[in-house]
């Protein structure tokens, strides 16, 4: 064989071998891929495995991904997945602007995309969002504070989740409607922001405005910086700040936290705190009365309906949805699951009763 056609038979093989890679690197039979923030925080280790459970018995096939806080991992999570042939994926974004990137390069694949608990903002890529009424979830927290409050002007402490996070807004959004009104009518007094005190006499609040009261009160989630947050509002709180207070806190990491603050100081004789997620962890605090409510949002159904979602897109079928959240490009489809405030009186009967946890895993019950 001369030269020349050595040469040429080389390429071909190399080119040969170079598209049967790339074939098998999409052929892994992967139908649904789904991202997930972080493998650090209970909720996210439960979703996994209930993932799994809702297509085990199915012909589709599923890989799960972490991002581990970052969004450089969460779009590399994405390509990898862009990669084995998925058809649909499913997506909890770390920050809702930042993941705009990673989901419109799987639509460019005719990939569809399902947000997943947290919208992803400012993009065409997302066709459907799968949530708990967030609104409802604030305004719940927000109740059980008005239902609990102690005569009138109780110190109200205001704490948020992460301002990349959308669902921050919605659920301070839900809790503030409730609110506003007892801070304007003087039920409560704002211990921890001045930007909340400026706009206490209204209830409909813009996008910059809940950002400003927002920005003073976050917690990142962060279990730590709420701890860190609340141990300063209380260090520079003056004594009519103290005694008996209500505490608006996001979710179950940080509400753990931000009791263990408040009950350590001797001024405080009482505290109401609120929560969200129902973790095991809160759900022992609720019954030891050092956390008062939780709001449950059972992921089995948010799973069920998630993965639902995406049988019906793999199956042809036009899925079913209800109402839509614009992510300030689109007005996204959503399939809403509604949510229940917990606490001690009804903790074994929406917890225990239901099947979600097992009576043997707490004390005291």
């Amino acid at each position: 064989m001369k030269k020349g056609f050595k040469t040429v038979a080389i390429v071909l093989v190399i080119m040969l071998f170079a598209a049967i890679v790339t074939a098998c690197g999409k052929d892994n039979k992967v139908s649904v891929g789904i991202v997930l923030p972080t493998k650090d925080e209970p909720r996210w280790v439960q979703d996994e495995q209930r993932f799994k459970d809702a297509l085990s018995g199915s012909k589709y096939t599923t890989e799960i991904l972490f991002s581990q806080g970052s969004s450089n991992k969460e779009k590399e999570n994405v390509e990898t997945l862009i990669n084995k042939g998925i058809k649909v994926l499913i997506i909890c974004p770390q920050d809702g602007a930042a993941a705009a990137a990673a989901v419109e390069d799987a639509k460019k694949e005719g990939i569809t995309v399902i947000a997943y608990d947290r919208l992803i903002t400012n993009t065409d890529a997302v066709d459907y969002y799968v949530t708990f009424d967030s609104l409802a979830v604030g305004a719940a927290q927000a109740q059980y504070l008005v239902d609990h409050a102690k005569g009138s002007g109780e110190p109200l402490y205001l704490y948020a989740g992460a301002a990349s996070d959308n669902n921050a807004f919605i659920f301070f959004q839900g809790a503030w409607n409730v609110l506003q009104p007892k801070i304007a009518d003087g039920t409560f007094k704002v211990a921890n922001s001045s930007e909340a005190i400026a706009l206490k006499d209204k209830k409909e609040l813009s996008r910059e405005e809940l950002a400003k009261i927002i920005g003073q009160v976050t917690t990142n989630w962060d279990p730590n910086e709420a701890k860190n947050k609340a141990q300063t509002h209380l260090t520079s709180a003056a004594a009519d700040m103290k005694g008996d207070v209500a505490i608006l806190a996001p979710n179950d990491g940080t509400a753990r936290s931000i009791a263990d603050v408040f009950a350590s100081d001797s001024a405080i004789k009482s505290y109401v705190v609120t929560g969200q997620d129902a973790e095991i962890a809160s759900i022992q605090y609720v019954i030891d009365s050092k956390q008062q409510m939780t709001v449950f949002k059972d992921v089995r159904t948010l799973v069920k309906d998630a993965m639902g979602l995406a049988v019906d897109i793999l199956d042809g079928k036009s899925p079913e949805t209800q109402g839509s959240y614009n992510n300030g490009k689109i007005d996204v489809k959503a399939k809403q699951t509604t949510v229940i405030p917990v606490d001690k009186d009804n903790v074994k009967k929406e917890l225990i009763d239901s099947g979600y946890y097992k009576a043997d895993q707490f004390k005291g019950l």
